[in-house]
């Protein structure tokens, strides 16, 4: 395995600057879910690790060697596409050992690696298989498979859940995740999910515009947004009115500032919280959604979403008056 470093790479298609100087460290051994809408320009940088595109301007490494020039065949990476790309007519063994084939490794390595990848993603007795008589999670994992068995240095994701339906793709979520602490590899991949990328990664980075605007940790991009798109984008968030702005305890600040707080950070209740920052605002509607319940309360003509666990909340009537409360702590601020 090794580290990919990526450094003011730019690309354009066209008159489109899709990527606009790009650096980025993927850590060695890492899991780096690329965040951001469509159009962001993820998928494309993605592409460009892979050996698909190259850069007009920057520089792409995979460990100590230069990239950037060299076609993907050569560049020792794992890629699973978004719809897996199985061949229908191979068996399943077949299709985990097609890489290995190309390299010509010997017969007997090659049903060992095809054996121990099979047995990696808990498929070792489907190998006679055809892709069609798998589910769409076993199908992904033939997919993980193909892109493992050959021992890349990097391994390369895009879209890998979005096929799967809601239930499956929350079991596949700590499933990639045990493959890839087991086995140890870098790991890179995209994502429009917000929930996946929290879960699933060591690391976030969120695109905007062929720009990454912020980076780091799951839970330190969640919490300290670099500015109200991350803060809107990773996560929800309810903007406080300014004209609220007085009486509340306020995070210090360097210029003008915009203030949010997330949904599932505040408080409910028709009484005002005796301590920290309240909020009055009116009840719109209540969702029952099993352990967790939404309400959505009208806040000086805005809309602020409320997330809690529905047992702990009295019945609230809807158009009545209600306290919003949270932890002074719990604020985030943002540059105006």
């Amino acid at each position: 395995m090794s580290s990919v470093d990526v450094a003011h790479v730019s690309k354009s298609f066209g008159t489109v600057k899709v990527l606009d100087d790009i650096t980025e460290h993927f850590p060695e051994g890492g899991l780096f879910a690329l965040l951001g809408p469509s159009g962001s320009g993820k998928t494309t940088l993605l592409r460009m690790i892979a050996g698909f595109h190259f850069p007009d301007a920057g520089t792409i490494r995979i460990g100590d060697q230069d990239v950037g020039r060299i076609p993907v065949e050569r560049r020792d990476i794992g890629m699973m596409f978004q719809n897996y790309a199985l061949f229908p007519n191979l068996t399943v063994a077949d299709n985990v050992g097609f890489g290995l084939r190309v390299r010509k490794i010997p017969a007997a390595e090659e049903r060992r690696r095809i054996a121990e990848a099979l047995e990696l993603v808990q498929l070792g007795a489907m190998a006679r298989r055809k892709p069609a008589q798998l589910s769409g999670g076993q199908q992904q994992r033939v997919a993980l498979a193909r892109a493992i068995v050959t021992n890349p240095r990097v391994l390369l994701l895009d879209e890998p859940l979005s096929a799967l339906d809601k239930s499956l793709r929350v079991e596949m979520q700590f499933e990639l995740k045990r493959i890839q602490r087991e086995i140890g590899i870098t790991t890179i991949f995209v994502t429009h999910d917000q929930e996946e990328a929290l879960t699933l990664s060591d690391r976030i980075g969120i695109l905007r515009a062929g720009r990454i605007v912020q980076s780091g940790p799951p839970r330190e991009v969640y919490d300290r947004p670099a500015d109200s798109f991350c803060a809107g984008f990773l996560g929800e968030a309810n903007w406080i009115p300014e004209s609220r702005l007085g009486g509340l305890s306020l995070p210090p600040a360097n210029g003008p500032q915009l203030y949010a707080i997330r949904p599932e950070m505040l408080t409910i209740g028709q009484a005002r919280p005796e301590t920290g920052n309240a909020i009055r605002g009116r009840m719109l509607h209540r969702v029952f959604a099993g352990s967790m319940a939404t309400s959505i309360v009208d806040v000086d003509g805005t809309q602020w979403k409320v997330i809690d666990r529905d047992r702990d909340i009295p019945i609230l009537p809807e158009q009545g008056e209600v306290w919003l409360g949270w932890d002074p702590k719990d604020t985030i601020a943002v540059p105006a």
